[in-house]
């Protein structure tokens, strides 16, 4: 995106007094980003949706002029997500942008691999399309990633080098998603450091993502050509990367919440906030509906003692500087585009305007303008494919042992994207392993779902507290194949089946009935349904969950990361136990 030399002539005559403008801003206290200062009594001078004029503006007004009265609220930069997947949300993008820009958020910088590991670039390809015919300004990063880790899963497709760089050339494409091979980055691995390679000629920004703390990976990562990370989760981690140059993401989302960590080297350790930026990563539709998006995000930074200004500039200039966007957008100056805010109360982040491109977008507690419909294929909603339907005897784990065998165990954590092994003695049964409530360990299987070759992986997981009943999602991160957790392998068996009839999505089942459910039919991972219902759903999702005995926040989304193999330290795919310190596959049982 580029302002083309006839807008530029126009906002420099503007600037000069000699056109009018199409839209002054009055009676506001612009928040300059910049300078970090509140100005009052600073006119704001509009002309083919950008900036023209910061001042005195009664020189600009013609008989066309619309004129705009901020009632002495704070004017700010549209709010900037540097990171996020929107299929997070189970939203399609349209759904989304009708979710997020009431809330201030105005430019996002999507990773669609959620979409990208069930069909490849044309699955990008729908969702890129989809954000470009929106008031929301959608950039994309290309996945890098596709498959995860080939080595340890099966994804529904693989992307080249080749796509990627084509790809990259896509208008408002801004960079490479997130590089979660790390192991490869470190090593050499020629896919990923051609990715690399394509993304640094087209100038364009490599965004990462790293969760070791070993400092030689760390450095040899960004050596090769990584310039961010939004796995940071302790203070020290974060002090190490801004010292050698790694812009940080500080993330807050629906379960991985790290600003309350990660705000005191602002607060605290008085560390330059310049190569910082704030941004979700993975929302839910109830956090969207109840919290916000990115406003809820930059007010938390506030709740944490940092600066209001200082946090809005991790919400905008930041943002748009690490992409390469600064000149056009990310702060409230001449040749910028007029995508802005007003606020009552700095501190709360509520906008009752947002104006995008120099349109009043959202106002009077409602949309002002229309959001065109987008129709995806209908291949786009058969991705569930499995060999034939699923037995109760297909979930059981055999052995030779009698009485116990020892077996390596998922254990999960709440609000926390990593997981850590654990070892348990289990009962055995006429030669199968049985899951041991008393323990909180649970069945858990993983289900390929993309090409029906019916591998189906068996193991064990802690955490859940999950006493009776079934749970089965299409939703695992990141090759997205079918995961069925339960005490009952009957149970199990009806909630796979019954999510295979729906085409993808979640479900919640005890003794034969369905509990709740999130059909979630376009790749097995959005819902056609607008936001209201999809919040509808996922809100008795989360009740029918703590009726099996649940007691972890946002449970389901912990659940569909137990199959993620670039994140530490144990997993399951469809192939297996994953161990990502060692990136290979374990067997299930304790020699």
């Amino acid at each position: 995106m580029f302002l083309s030399m006839n807008t530029r002539k126009n906002l420099a005559a503007v600037a000069l007094g000699k056109r009018k403008a199409d839209v002054i801003i009055q009676n506001g206290v612009l928040v300059n980003v910049h300078s970090k200062e509140l100005l009052h009594q600073k006119e704001i001078a509009i002309t083919d949706g950008c900036i023209a004029f910061i001042g005195d503006c009664s020189h600009l007004t013609g008989e066309e002029t619309t004129v705009l009265d901020a009632k002495n609220r704070y004017i700010t930069p549209g709010l900037m997500d540097g990171h996020m997947h929107v299929e997070s949300t189970m939203l399609t993008v349209t759904e989304f942008a009708k979710a997020v820009i009431k809330e201030g958020t105005t430019s996002i910088f999507m990773d669609p691999h959620e979409i990208a590991n069930v069909f490849g670039l044309e699955g990008v390809k729908w969702m890129h399309e989809e954000g470009q015919q929106l008031p929301l300004r959608v950039f994309t990063t290309v996945p890098s990633c596709v498959p995860s880790a080939d080595t340890l899963e099966d994804a529904g497709a693989e992307l080249l080098p080749q796509e990627i760089e084509e790809s990259l050339q896509w208008k408002d494409v801004a960079g490479l998603g997130e590089v979660m091979n790390f192991p490869g980055v470190v090593h050499g691995e020629e896919k990923m450091m051609k990715e690399i390679e394509a993304t640094i000629k087209a100038g364009k920004a490599v965004t990462g993502h790293i969760p070791a703390d070993d400092p030689k990976l760390l450095q040899a990562y960004i050596a090769s050509g990584v310039t961010s990370c939004h796995e940071t989760v302790t203070r020290e981690q974060a002090i190490e990367k801004v010292r050698l140059g790694m812009h940080l993401m500080i993330r807050e989302g629906s379960a991985w919440q790290d600003v309350k960590q990660l705000a005191p080297v602002i607060t605290e350790d008085q560390l330059p906030t310049e190569n910082m930026s704030l941004i979700t990563d993975d929302v839910y539709p109830q956090t969207l509906a109840a919290d916000g998006h990115l406003n809820y995000v930059v007010r938390k930074a506030i709740q944490e003692s940092v600066d209001p200004v200082t946090a809005l500039q991790l919400a905008t200039i930041n943002v748009a500087n690490y992409f390469g966007y600064g000149n056009q957008l990310g702060s409230l100056a001449p040749g910028k585009y007029a995508d802005l805010l007003f606020i009552d109360d700095l501190e709360k982040v509520e906008p009752s305007t947002v104006m995008i491109n120099g349109e009043i977008i959202f106002d009077e507690e409602k949309y002002q303008v229309d959001f065109p419909a987008y129709t995806y294929p209908e291949k786009a909603k058969q991705s569930v494919k499995v060999k034939e339907p699923l037995r109760p005897e297909d979930f059981l784990t055999r052995t030779t042992k009698h009485h116990t065998a020892k077996v390596n165990v998922i254990h999960a954590l709440e609000n926390n994207a990593r997981t850590e092994k654990y070892k348990a003695s289990l009962p055995v049964e006429n030669g199968v392993i049985r899951p041991d409530v008393k323990q909180d360990i649970t069945r858990l299987s993983c289900i390929e779902r993309h090409y029906q070759s019916g591998e189906i992986s068996n193991a064990f997981v802690h955490g859940f507290h999950i006493n009776k009943g079934a749970v089965a999602s299409t939703v695992a991160h990141d090759s997205h194949n079918l995961l069925v957790m339960g005490a009952d392998e009957g149970d199990m068996a009806f909630a796979a089946n019954e999510i295979i009839k729906r085409g993808g999505g979640m479900i919640v089942v005890e003794n034969g009935k369905i509990l709740a459910e999130v059909p979630l039919p376009i790749a097995g991972l959005m819902s056609d349904q607008p936001v209201e219902k999809v919040t509808e759903q996922v809100q008795e999702l989360e009740k029918a969950w703590t009726e099996l005995g649940c007691t972890l926040h946002a449970p389901f989304m912990t659940f569909s990361l137990i199959a993620l193999p670039v994140i530490p330290s144990l997993r399951i795919t469809n192939r297996g136990l994953a161990d990502v310190d060692t990136f290979s596959l374990i067997p299930l049982e304790v020699d």
